[in-house]
């Protein structure tokens, strides 16, 4: 038999779901994939009961059901500023995953370079590759995670096509203020460059910063691709509903990838998820709110048990140094599964979001009830019986 595409051995399997698995299999209590144990807002799950009888259950208009493709635009003009064309300048996809996949497809040929920052979520290596292209990558240098503009710069002359920017940023919880995103918007204007926004994020940011969109910069609508979804503003990871928003001629293109791809959205979820992009401001307050109480836990837990981390100005991810706890010559994937088998912890192994180097350094997150993340952090303070 002829062999299979040598495209699909340019990488591996998702780190983040083996550790899943590896958490089911050991009892761990899974910190690695980033869903919360918490329900969804009560108003969308009686939304979804009487949806769930009265319909609808069949094919939706292809690029998502118009109340829902309303709905999310008021919400975006409410946050943003912008606003967008329900008709013309969005398209409802299966989560943001399928939304950045056909934004790549879209604004790429093979052999383009697409350039992003590292730590990367591991998605979007993978994703450039699926397009033919070549991911190439530019330092977040911690503890700040701040990045050089002259290194992004360097990458740029090389003849990028475009840049994909995670904000705030898993895996670093790294939010960019508007002096960097300005940096970028200029560098973009500069060298004929796309950007593609990942903010599935935007409303879990810490203490007053402010979630700066890139497409509302000056002379960066007309390039930028902004993608997000559902998933973590409503907990509801598990409903696969995202977007992408950006300019007619771009989401036409868009729309035709993701008609062949997916022929649409479910119907009864988007239904049912109308409810909660129409609720009030004061939702996001108590959402973000929650989610300082959980970071406050976690954090504080760290501190007592003296695991050096960087905290999280966003997301609910945190990098954490583990590397005193590892064995000579031991890779931070066999540490990680010895964690979950003897600690009872799953977390993800920092080697599948750097493009450089890394040495003991772990992600975990917090999206978790305040049971759940004392009893993880009580048994972490065993971790000192690895060494």
């Amino acid at each position: 038999m002829k062999k299979l595409s040598t495209r699909g051995t340019l990488f591996n399997e998702s780190i983040i779901r083996r550790m899943t698995r590896v958490a089911l299999d050991t009892g761990a209590i899974n910190l690695a994939q980033g869903f919360p144990d918490f329900d969804p807002p009560k108003e969308m799950l009686r939304r979804l009961e009487e949806i769930s009888y009265e319909g609808p259950h069949q094919y939706p208009i292809d690029f998502g059901a118009k109340n829902f493709r309303d709905a999310a635009c008021r919400k975006i003009e409410r946050f943003s500023g912008r606003h967008i064309d329900p008709e013309t300048e969005i398209c409802v996809t299966i989560g943001s995953t399928e939304a950045m996949v056909d934004a790549l497809f879209t604004l790429t040929d093979p052999g383009d370079r697409v350039v992003m920052f590292s730590p990367y979520f591991e998605n979007y290596r993978a994703q450039t590759i699926m397009a033919d292209c070549e991911p190439v990558f530019v330092p977040l240098v911690p503890p700040e995670y701040k990045f050089d503009p002259q290194l992004l710069e360097d990458e740029f002359k090389k003849g990028a096509k475009v840049i994909i920017i995670c904000n705030p940023s898993n895996p670093s919880g790294k939010v960019f203020t508007r002096e960097e995103m300005q940096i970028i918007a200029d560098l973009c204007i500069k060298y004929d460059v796309y950007a593609v926004t990942d903010e599935v994020y935007e409303h879990i940011i810490y203490d007053g910063r402010p979630m700066v969109y890139m497409n509302t910069l000056p002379g960066m609508w007309e390039r930028t691709i902004a993608c997000s979804s559902l998933s973590k503003t409503y907990s509801v990871t598990g409903w696969r509903l995202g977007w992408a928003v950006g300019p007619e001629h771009i989401i036409d293109m868009i729309k035709a990838y993701h008609d062949f791809d997916t022929v649409g959205s479910p119907s009864v979820l988007m239904e049912a998820a109308v409810t909660g992009l129409e609720f009030p401001d004061s939702y996001y307050e108590e959402f973000g709110a929650h989610y300082a109480h959980m970071k406050k836990i976690f954090t504080e837990g760290f501190k007592t048990i003296g695991i050096p981390f960087t905290e999280p100005e966003g997301t609910y991810f945190m990098l954490a140094d583990m590397s005193p706890y590892m064995k000579k010559g031991e890779s931070d994937a066999d540490f990680c599964e010895r964690l979950a088998r003897e600690i009872g912890v799953a977390t993800v192994p920092g080697s599948s979001f750097f493009a450089e180097p890394v040495d003991g350094i772990v992600r975990l997150h917090f999206a978790k009830l305040d049971s759940t993340l004392y009893e993880a952090l009580e048994r972490l303070q065993n971790i000192k019986k690895m060494l």
